[in-house]
């Protein structure tokens, strides 16, 4: 089952206090990221919102996540309750995950979670998928040894859809990340033939260097989601975070769209077709 999350939303910064969380204070909130995809079932990240005054790592981000909550999800007929895993492959390793309600196109998809006193809850459709017609690796000379991937598909006439691009990286990345300004709405485009450009996203404690671009060697599966209005209002707010501050770890404040009740993030349906894009082999050094 391939993974696509963004931790570093989990991760939400705010100006809480240090208070324990069952407290209750006003100031410290749920952080859920969770979605549902086309022909997959239900995952979700769950933490606690961190204090701009505590330092940020690798280690310290398993303090504030939250492992023993219920979360329910429902299509209004079949509901299950997600169980939770250890993932060794990200950071922090535990996902809330389900096993028997398989996301379907045009359905809705409640989210309930109790953890202490609390419920946190949001609803989402899953918008029919659009296919990929191609994605290629594009340099802007043969000796280059980096480029960017240019994606082209066709957005059904007459129909409101809103997009969003992802790649991962096989053997870098074990999660789909959000290409930087992948989030498309239709209403921006020319012509019902799509084309577009775009580079690597920002990963929360990469295993290498980041850089914006893909590199000879890569094999790069590349992932075109449908969305609703809900997830990219969130998923923009989230990338002017990131380009306003400076920051590509963490955002400046907490203005970020959300459609959760009781807490903040964000849960989503989603529609998803994948493609692998196949780069030149590295060049060994002489």
């Amino acid at each position: 089952m391939k993974k696509y999350i963004l931790f570093l939303v989990v991760l939400v910064v705010t100006s809480c206090s240090k208070d324990d969380f069952s407290t209750q204070s006003a100031e410290s909130k749920i952080v859920v990221e969770g979605w549902i995809e086309e022909g997959d079932y239900a995952q979700v990240l769950l933490s606690r919102s961190i204090p701009v005054t505590e330092m940020i790592d690798s280690t310290n981000v398993l303090n504030h996540v939250i492992r023993s909550a219920k979360i329910t999800v429902s299509d209004g007929q079949t509901s299950e309750v997600l169980k939770v895993k250890n993932d060794k492959d990200r950071v922090p390793p535990f996902v809330y995950y389900g096993t028997t309600l398989k996301g379907e196109a045009g359905k809705e998809y409640s989210l309930k979670i109790e953890f202490l006193n609390r419920i946190v809850e949001a609803t989402t459709k899953i918008p029919k998928t659009v296919a990929i017609k191609s994605a290629e690796y594009v340099k802007k000379t043969d000796s280059d040894t980096t480029g960017y991937v240019f994606v082209k598909f066709d957005d059904p006439v007459n129909e409101k859809n809103y997009y969003q691009i992802a790649t991962r990286i096989e053997g870098k990345e074990s999660i789909f990340v959000p290409s930087f300004y992948g989030n498309l709405d239709d209403k921006n485009f020319s012509t019902a033939a799509v084309s577009v450009q775009i580079n690597r996203g920002v990963l929360l404690f990469p295993k290498t260097k980041f850089t914006p671009y893909f590199t000879d060697g890569d094999l790069i599966h590349v992932k075109l989601r449908t969305q609703n209005k809900e997830a990219l209002d969130f998923w923009n707010s989230w990338q002017n975070e990131i380009v306003n501050s400076r920051n590509p770890i963490y955002p400046a404040n907490t203005s970020l769209k959300s459609n959760i009740k009781g807490g903040i993030g964000i849960w989503a349906g989603y529609g998803q077709s994948t493609l692998i894009v196949k780069t030149p082999e590295k060049r060994k050094p002489f």
